[in-house]
């Protein structure tokens, strides 16, 4: 049996994706009829709608369907959370690591829950700063914990690609809300975070 690659994406938004594109090929001097070009339009037309997919989940949805109820309180530690987004002023990737963490407060999620939140918030046009305040807002809203911390390490190609070019910059935004507004917990998941425990 031939392998088929199943793809489902919303025929009004690629056939207006597909024609501005032409367009824009050809205003930057390109011939969108060559060979290598002739796809280029709908390839791009999808590309744009899979990496753009969070606008169509709900980050607080995705953590409730996995929502149980346990009597626990310690720390819960998800990190190295790849993360690709695109930023919101150039179009062009940005894309690293998340480190989160919360403490529960009568309830947990499913660990993959937690990443898929990263992914739900990345998937959009975004700022790096935002994104890193909006998948704190959902753990909180959704779960009640007692802290939510939340620490995102990210290179962005606008910075590297154009502009200033500098290859090795490295953005680090952190949140952190309820009990990780305390030193001594901040410290105990900044510590979890760097260490290989693996």
């Amino acid at each position: 049996m031939a392998y088929k690659k199943i793809e489902q994406y919303d025929e009004e938004i690629t056939e207006g994706l597909m024609k501005n594109y032409q367009q824009c090929l050809n205003l930057l001097g390109e011939n969108p009829s060559r060979e290598g070009l002739l796809k280029t339009p709908e390839r791009l037309a999808k590309a744009m709608q899979f990496l753009t997919q969070g606008y169509e989940q709900d980050a607080r949805q995705i953590l409730a369907s996995a929502k149980f109820k346990e009597n626990i309180s310690e720390m819960v530690v998800v990190k190295d959370i790849e993360l690709y987004s695109l930023c919101e002023h150039h179009v062009l990737p940005f894309f690293g690591k998340a480190h989160i963490a919360y403490i529960p407060n009568g309830y947990i999620t499913g660990l993959s829950k937690i990443a898929r939140v990263v992914d739900v918030y990345a998937r959009r046009l975004q700022v790096q700063e935002r994104l890193t305040t909006e998948i704190l807002d959902a753990i909180k809203e959704t779960l009640n914990p007692l802290g939510v911390a939340v620490v995102i390490e990210a290179k962005h190609l606008c910075m590297m690609m154009r502009g200033v070019q500098k290859q090795n910059s490295v953005t680090t935004t952190s949140a952190f809300w309820g009990e990780f507004e305390r030193m001594e917990t901040r410290n105990e998941f900044i510590k979890l975070i760097s260490a290989d425990l693996i």
